[in-house]
């Protein structure tokens, strides 16, 4: 652990870490690792909760986790071939080398559908064959069958990119300004993400990028209207909106930390993800400033509070 996650730890109180870069010592080194983290997080925490710990662990060019003990996880594409009680089955497997690692939330499946004529244009998915197929319901049914192993195997798991990365062309951790000029409110590629929800899903990470046909002047991470009117009252989702990363990401870089972390909470989000820990200190500062001057924003750290501790109750994490 590094010394900027463990102030971060104990010091500003994060409630949960998120595994980077890419490791190849094996399930028995990751699993104390984890165990080092939830005893200094249950010493530090509040209320001595302990954290949840997530990763990328989907297969191909993005999993996290290596080495003896994890399954060499094929590309999304390639999964997308097998049957549905196949890939669940596998998923199940590779849950389950999580669950004895320690993590405790997979940020996967990707739900999003690339455009055939994008292909490998589309850099942030199809570049790395994070897709399950070109086709929307064959997203739905693989991501379902991904995430459905995943729980069987006591894992949680956050489907991602609402409402969808499959229409751009840049990476939003690596470009600006990046937008889709197709994607609409109620279109073939958000029912996947419908899909997902009535599903089970608990977790659902927010796109940073723009949808000009959805909301123009606000990324997804910001966007009241994709993150409340579209996946909670078109999709009634009631779990927990977690951001894409809000620390390096260079399409939100023209906004300082501290207003990433509270723009993100007015909007509707409940979950900050930074893959940087040094800015954790200023987000968690603006969020108490914001809190203790307004009353309604206050109203919704609290409630963001909640749809966190409850999943982490089923996920097993309690006192």
């Amino acid at each position: 652990m590094s010394g900027t996650t463990k102030t971060a730890v104990t010091k500003y109180h994060v409630g949960s870490i998120i595994l980077t870069g890419r490791d190849h010592h094996g399930v028995t080194a990751q699993r104390h690792g984890a165990d080092n983290v939830q005893k200094l997080a249950t010493k530090h925490s509040t209320a001595n909760s302990p954290i949840a710990i997530a990763v990328d662990q989907e297969g191909g060019y993005v999993q996290v986790l290596q080495g003896k003990g994890f399954s060499k996880i094929p590309t999304a594409l390639h999964q997308g071939t097998w049957s549905n009680s196949s890939l669940k089955a596998h998923a199940k497997k590779w849950g389950r080398q999580l669950h004895r690692a320690g993590v405790t939330l997979n940020l996967a499946p990707v739900m999003g559908t690339v455009s055939k004529h994008l292909d490998r244009k589309n850099k942030p998915i199809g570049y790395y064959y994070r897709e399950f197929s070109h086709h929307p319901h064959e997203v739905a049914m693989k991501g379902t069958a991904f995430a459905n192993g995943m729980r069987a195997a006591h894992e949680q798991v956050a489907i991602k990119h609402f409402p969808g990365l499959g229409r751009v062309r840049g990476n939003t951790d690596t470009t600006s300004g990046v937008r889709d000029h197709v994607t609409t409110r109620h279109g073939s590629t958000v029912k996947p993400f419908g899909v997902g929800v009535r599903s089970g899903a608990q977790f659902v990470m927010i796109s940073s990028a723009y949808y000009d046909k959805i909301d123009k002047k606000n990324p997804g991470v910001f966007s009241y209207r994709i993150m409340h009117t579209m996946l909670r009252e078109d999709l009634n989702f009631t779990g927990v909106e977690i951001s894409d990363d809000l620390g390096q990401a260079k399409q939100v870089a023209g906004w300082s930390p501290a207003e990433r972390a509270v723009k993100f909470i007015r909007a509707g989000g409940n979950m900050i993800v930074t893959v940087n820990p040094k800015l954790a200190g200023a987000m968690t500062a603006a969020l108490i400033a914001r809190a203790k001057a307004r009353p309604q924003f206050r109203a919704k750290v609290d409630k963001s509070a909640l749809k966190i501790l409850t999943a982490k109750h089923r996920a097993g994490l309690d006192p």
